[in-house]
């Protein structure tokens, strides 16, 4: 296999997680948004800390203590739509991979933990910015009970040297890589809004791009109930790969009301493929045969094995945080292993999201987005048994 290269760019963070949170709690439901983009806190969504502190009328700090008393996080571990995603990708190809992040922290001790950590990862760290701002963080509140068990997070941002991240920061080796990937740039406004111009210069150079959404609130909170922009014009799906998006990204940034429509929608605007996912339920597929071989709009199941473990093995104390990042990541690992075999146009996207689905479920079996290994290759070789299991699963269908 020849060593692909691939670059990445996202907000870069330290999470803070707090699991064992009752979301229908009173000390949680005070909190709870009444309306779209009001700033309160919302199952599955993101709000920015400074937004938050407006609706709650008091200091997060205030709220925080409110919440979970004088208890320690359960873990803090490197967040954000990129870099979960790519150190997973990394994980997985190894030394067959060159993969490198562009990103801001502060000139902070936060922004040194988060070095340190991306130092224990094959992801290079050597392309990150240090600003005078502070280093990005989330606070991660998670209910296992949520959802009929399947669980769910919330989660407060507050995106300090984010801020600072700009197209001029990715260099000429950011786009002459075989793919790049944009992770949730909704939390990197200066990129977001460029969006179209740099997906427009990855494409000339030849890269392939690949597109992760995060929950959009700066636009909801702009245009509350309104279509969520992607770059500067609809002209930015053209330019797009992948589109990797939840459900509810999804029918924001179509403007739409259903799945069939914004399936339709995308597929109609120019997009080569997607993959919508939707917690526990199936994941939609469409390819019109550019990058991956022609896919019509299909359905694939969550892993059946995964979620077994999840319900029969009480030993596991994991979360959901990272789920999805690592569901891009997962799918990343297989692009980069199917390029060095065939040509655009003949990969497969059932197998690059199979790969997705078990990476994605995996992530739930520990506690943040982040798995650091002990050893090269140890989650590859945790992860393969289920990959295995789940194209035995879908094998009589696909």
């Amino acid at each position: 296999m020849r060593k692909i290269k691939i670059s990445g760019t996202g907000c870069c963070l330290i999470d803070y997680l707090y699991s064992g949170i009752d979301f229908n709690g009173k000390k949680f439901s005070k909190y709870l948004s009444k309306r779209e983009g009001d700033g309160g806190l919302s199952p599955g969504k993101l709000v920015f800390t400074e937004e938050f502190e407006r609706f709650a009328e008091k200091k997060f700090d205030i709220v925080l203590e409110e919440l979970v008393g004088d208890r320690s996080p359960d873990v803090h571990n490197i967040g954000g739509p990129s870099i979960v995603a790519l150190i997973h990708a990394a994980q997985l190809l190894g030394e067959n991979a060159i993969v490198q992040f562009y990103g801001s922290l502060g000139k902070d001790h936060t922004g040194n933990r988060i070095i340190d950590i991306i130092n224990q990862t094959p992801v290079s760290s050597s392309n990150i910015k240090r600003m005078d701002q502070p280093s990005p963080y989330t606070y991660v509140f998670s209910d296992p009970n949520w959802h009929d068990g399947h669980g769910e997070r919330t989660f407060i941002n507050n995106i300090g040297a984010a801020w600072q991240l700009s197209p001029r920061d990715l260099d000429d080796s950011f786009f002459r890589s075989d793919i790049v990937e944009f992770g949730g740039t909704a939390i990197l406004p200066n990129i977001h809004d460029q969006l179209t111009d740099v997906l427009k210069k990855s494409k000339k150079a030849g890269s392939i791009t690949i597109v992760n959404t995060v929950y959009d609130f700066r636009s909801e909170k702009a245009n509350p109930g309104g279509k969520w922009p992607l770059g500067d014009s609809e002209e930015s799906f053209r330019y797009i790969d992948i589109l990797l998006m939840d459900l509810e990204e999804a029918l924001k940034i179509s403007g739409t009301g259903n799945i069939d429509s914004a399936t339709h929608y995308y597929a109609e605007k120019g997009v080569s493929a997607f993959a919508i996912t939707n917690g526990a339920s199936p994941v939609w597929l469409y390819s019109d045969g550019r990058l991956f071989r022609k896919l019509s709009i299909t359905q694939l199941p969550v892993s059946e094995s995964i979620l077994n473990e999840l319900k029969f093995n009480t030993g596991i104390r994991g979360d959901t945080t990272g789920c999805g990042d690592n569901f891009v990541g997962g799918i990343i690992a297989s692009v980069a292993w199917q390029l060095s075999g065939s040509k655009a146009g003949n990969l497969n996207l059932i197998e690059a999201c199979s790969w997705g689905i078990v990476s994605g479920g995996f992530a739930c079996f520990y506690m943040g987005g982040t798995y650091i290994e002990r050893r090269n290759e140890e989650k590859l070789n945790l992860l393969r048994p289920y990959y295995e299991l789940y194209r035995n699963q879908i094998h009589s269908d696909y």
